[in-house]
């Protein structure tokens, strides 16, 4: 395990479900403060479908990762596969919120404040940890997890370079376990640019065992969120998850 693993650099009630169904569609609707909001579905994937590859087989390719290169992983990484300063397009993100999109419940919002510069944190031998506010630290109740359609809204802002083709590949593990596979495509963004989407995130009900195994054991359900612009790794983040809240 990696420091931030054992400290992680926020800890909060938001979360992420599942999509390995849903078809690639991208629509926009109107913000309630003016301009469009972009609403993403995942695309479709089949995880048996990609050769398997290892965390180590992937750290040889160097920056040559690719969106096929991860969605060959059977397992969630220890370690992170690019440096943060492989974001060479200062993608930050600012705002999220989540909301259960049956009944349009906000499950849980948090913003980035105006001008704050990047999340500093320190481990137990005060050494600064370098991958601090990449990796977060999930909780939520049993009922999360019979949600059936979430929608979780990112806010982001990138520099000084255009952006093509930015794609997000977002993989939940339980127990070394593959559970789902996400696959967003962001779309172009403008240098110097604001920019929100919706990903619309749909999910069959789990099984009912499964679910209690994973509220017995919390933060064994752990995910990996990769980045891409051109078909290259520019951002890897990091995640666990309980769903024993209230109990």
């Amino acid at each position: 395990m990696n420091g931030s693993r054992n400290k992680p650099s926020q800890t909060v009630g938001k979360g992420k479900a599942d999509a390995d169904s849903c078809s690639e569609t991208n629509i926009r609707d109107r913000k309630s403060g003016g301009g469009m909001l972009k609403k993403l579905k995942s695309r479709r994937s089949q995880a048996d479908k990609w050769p398997v590859v290892t965390e180590d087989e992937l750290r040889a390719l160097g920056r040559d990762i690719s969106p096929d290169s991860v969605l060959g992983l059977r397992t969630v990484t220890e370690d992170y596969l690019c440096k943060l300063e492989d974001n060479i397009y200062n993608i930050d993100f600012t705002r999220f919120k989540i909301r259960d999109l049956e009944t349009g419940t906000v499950l849980f919002e948090i913003a980035k404040p105006p001008n704050s510069g990047p999340v500093e944190s320190e481990d137990e031998t005060g050494d600064l940890d370098i991958s601090a506010g990449r990796f977060v630290r999930y909780q939520f109740t049993p009922a999360f997890l019979k949600l059936r359609t979430v929608g979780a809204t990112v806010e982001f802002t990138v520099g000084d370079r255009p952006i093509n083709s930015f794609r997000m590949i977002e993989r939940h593990y339980f127990q070394g376990r593959l559970l789902k596979n996400f696959d967003f495509d962001f779309g172009f963004c403008i240098p110097n640019s604001r920019n929100t989407c919706e990903h619309i995130y749909e999910f069959p009900q789990l099984p009912d065992d499964l679910i209690r195994q994973m509220v017995e054991h919390p933060y064994e359900t752990r995910s990996d969120s990769f980045y891409f612009v051109d078909n290259k790794l520019i951002m890897h983040n990091k995640a666990d998850y309980a769903y024993n809240g209230g109990l």
